[in-house]
């Protein structure tokens, strides 16, 4: 099963509450205190966003933290990179060493073609569509009888 961290999961919703808002800054104690993530958490989260790009910090009395750009420019996939490391279903899209395995491999490359995929799956998802409420799908009825000509 993939499954990202708890830390990744934390990060999603740091930056969920900062998109909704993003033209102010926002203090680590403030987005604790909002999102129920507790502060140590929060900062070490933080910490590791600023150093990815993803979030700026101003430090100061009066500092704290804001979106490095627009919510529509940054990605999950950015974020997922920011604190996991590289996107990689496999341990040979994960490193470019050949395991042990590889020169009987058939398959390495389909890997790479399915790790792709699932890039521009996250990659096409911003922070400004996950702020957006969940809309419940809309069904449509098709007679079965226009089905037959």
């Amino acid at each position: 099963m993939l499954k990202l961290s708890k830390l990744t999961d934390y990060a999603t919703v740091i930056l969920s509450y900062m998109a909704k808002d993003h033209i102010n800054m926002h203090a680590a104690f403030e987005i604790s205190k909002v999102t129920g993530i507790t502060l140590p958490t929060v900062s070490k989260v933080l910490k590791l966003l600023v150093k990815a790009h993803v979030v700026t910090s101003v430090r100061g009395a009066k500092g704290g933290y804001f979106l490095a750009r627009a919510p529509e420019k940054i990605t999950v996939a950015t974020v997922i990179s920011a604190l996991e490391g590289p996107i990689s279903l496999t341990e040979c899209n994960a490193s470019h060493k050949l395991c042990d395995q590889a020169s009987g491999c058939e398959i390495q490359g389909n890997w790479g073609l399915i790790n792709q995929k699932v890039f521009n799956a996250l990659d096409s998802v911003t922070l400004a569509d996950m702020i957006m409420p969940v809309r419940s799908p809309v069904e449509i009825t098709v007679p079965v009888s226009s089905l037959y000509r």
